[in-house]
């Protein structure tokens, strides 16, 4: 094997080989094929002794040299040239052994070499070794050898009869001492190291806090905190407790309140609605240690007085929002304190404080400027004054709401004076003409929803005013007017904005409007025809299929809307107790 590694050029004159004996020329075959495994050479029938050789056996040289399995030598230049055995026969002998003791160490290495070589030239091995060879040029192993070796040794090889030997034994058979163990799979010296396991926790701070405000408050508190010390310091971070939504926790007492605002003293808004186990001192400490308060909600909370209300009026001067709604011990008193010391409101609830009236009303209108939304509800101690003081003291109003108060047009009238008005809610005013509606939607322009729903003087004349003259108008309900199928027909004719009408509980519309409205209207997306009974389902079921992007609300489509919703969430009928 050393002539096929030569670093010698082809053309170069090669040198001569040393006769063999004829023991040698009889041993060595014709052709040698790589062998997997190392087999022993069965005993050969004893040869006459040949006096071609100094000793009296077979040429020990000539089997260093020869053999198959022989170690290449690195060249020409590192190993002298075969030259004859000396005469001496004491010199021989030890020559030889110095040979054998070479050829020894050699077939010791043959060996891992040898199992390396069984696993390369296995099937699997061999495609693996194929796609590395076609993606990198590049031996595993860099051989001392020069790019011709290869070709010269195949050369060779062909030359001989034989096979040109594989890249794979070429490199494993180069004297290269880091080459003779070669991994286990040929293709991990192409492969690079495995990456290490992600750990959330080498993220940066800022980019798991941004994580965790997606949780919910339970979620954090109940699980996130939970899973180690690093997390619950992050959930327990400042900017989480700025906003708290504690409603509908019975929990909640006047102590938990104090720990709360004691450890976290920046919140800005919080909701406390349905929470009964709470008195008015919780809210006052509260209120006394977070004086950044912006928002503040609390329906339904009926043990709370005015002085809830006043200690966070008097010590959260930049409160924005107050939502209060369904508090029955509510006065006017707690009102004045918000309309005197909170000058940055801007949206206030008191629906179904039953003892408000226009005394505390008109304090808020005259102290808070900035109000943008107002919401009353069934206040029947609200009347006309409130709301001539809203709209004459608070001009960027864009939300109103007066349902079931005590309000007639003479007092909705005043509102044609809000040039900002965008939403407007007169449900259930008993004294509401048709005059007053028609003037508020012609001198409001950005008008763009309006609810008269359980006004039974709302005609058909009025619908056609409200969609010729409301030019930003999306939402219109009209749930238990006195309207016919001329009103649903004037919106889809004139209305080009309108998308939600709901026309629900018109015992007067028929299959004639709702059909022709849903031809007609270009903007259309939602028609309410709840408890219409005139209207037939099978009307509605053809409507269905000849406008798609309409919803039909009647009894029968809501609920196999809500049937599909439920399927998708993976609910199933229960057959046996249905049988049952």
């Amino acid at each position: 094997m050393g002539h096929l590694l030569s670093k010698e050029p082809r053309n170069r004159p090669s040198q001569k080989r040393p006769r063999c004996c004829s023991w040698c020329r009889r041993r060595r075959p014709l052709l040698r094929l790589p062998r997997r495994t190392p087999a022993k050479v069965p005993p050969q029938p004893a040869a006459p002794r040949s006096r071609d050789c100094f000793f009296r056996g077979p040429c020990m040289l000539c089997f260093i040299v020869h053999s198959p399995g022989a170690p290449a030598p690195a060249g020409p230049e590192e190993e002298p040239p075969l030259s004859p055995p000396p005469r001496d026969g004491a010199y021989a002998a030890a020559s030889s052994s110095q040979h054998l003791a070479r050829r020894y160490a050699a077939l010791a290495a043959e060996d891992c070499a040898a199992a390396a070589r069984r696993f390369l030239l296995s099937s699997a091995a061999a495609a693996a070794a194929a796609a590395a060879s076609a993606s990198s040029p590049a031996s595993c192993c860099s051989s001392p050898t020069s790019e011709g070796a290869p070709t010269e040794a195949g050369g060779d090889a062909v030359r001989a009869g034989g096979t040109a030997p594989s890249s794979a034994q070429q490199q494993h058979e180069c004297g290269d001492a880091d080459c003779r163990e070669p991994p286990e799979n040929p293709c991990d010296c192409h492969r690079e190291p495995p990456p290490e396991t992600p750990d959330i926790n080498q993220l940066p701070p800022s980019i798991l806090l941004k994580i965790f405000s997606n949780l919910s408050l339970d979620e954090r508190c109940l699980s996130a905190s939970l899973v180690c010390k690093y997390w619950r310091d992050l959930c327990l971070d400042f900017q989480f407790w700025k906003q708290l939504d504690l409603s509908s926790r019975q929990q909640v007492t006047d102590e938990l309140l104090e720990k709360i605002a004691s450890r976290s003293q920046n919140i800005i808004e919080i909701n406390i609605s349905d929470c009964r186990s709470m008195s008015d001192n919780g809210v006052c400490v509260l209120a006394f240690k977070c004086p950044g308060l912006l928002r503040y909600t609390a329906y339904r909370c009926k043990q709370l007085s005015d002085t809830s209300i006043i200690a966070v009026a008097s010590h959260c001067p930049l409160l924005q929002k107050v939502h209060v709604g369904n508090q029955d011990k509510l006065t006017d008193e707690g009102l004045k304190q918000l309309g005197s010391k909170c000058r940055e409101l801007k949206d206030i609830h008191f629906g179904q404080c039953y003892k408000i009236s226009d005394e505390g009303m008109i304090v808020i209108a005259k102290g808070c400027l900035k109000l943008q939304r107002i919401y009353m509800q069934e206040n029947k101690l609200v009347t006309d004054q409130s709301v001539k003081a809203f709209a004459e003291h608070c001009p960027e109003l864009q939300y109103v709401g007066f349902m079931g108060c005590s309000v007639t047009s003479k007092g909705v009238i005043h509102l044609t004076k809000l040039r900002n008005l965008s939403s407007l809610d007169l449900r259930h005013i008993t004294e509401l003409d048709n005059e007053t509606v028609m003037e508020i939607v012609k001198r409001c322009k950005n008008l763009s929803s309006l609810n008269l729903c359980l006004n039974w003087i709302i005609n058909d004349r009025c619908v056609e005013v409200i969609a010729k003259e409301g030019q930003n108008l999306k939402e219109l309900y009209l749930v238990s007017c006195k309207i016919t199928d001329y009103a649903l027909i004037a919106i889809g004719r004139y209305s080009m904005t309108i998308e939600t009408v709901d026309v629900g509980w018109c015992k007067e519309i028929t299959d004639q409007g709702a059909t022709l409205i849903a031809q007609s209207s270009k903007s259309l997306r939602y028609l309410g025809l709840m408890r219409c009974d005139k209207v037939n389902e099978v009307t509605v079921e053809q409507l269905v299929q000849q406008y798609p992007h309409i919803t039909f609300s009647t009894v029968l489509q809501d609920c196999k809307r809500t049937l599909e919703r439920a399927y998708q969430m993976g609910w199933t009928p229960n057959m046996s107790a249905a049988s049952s």
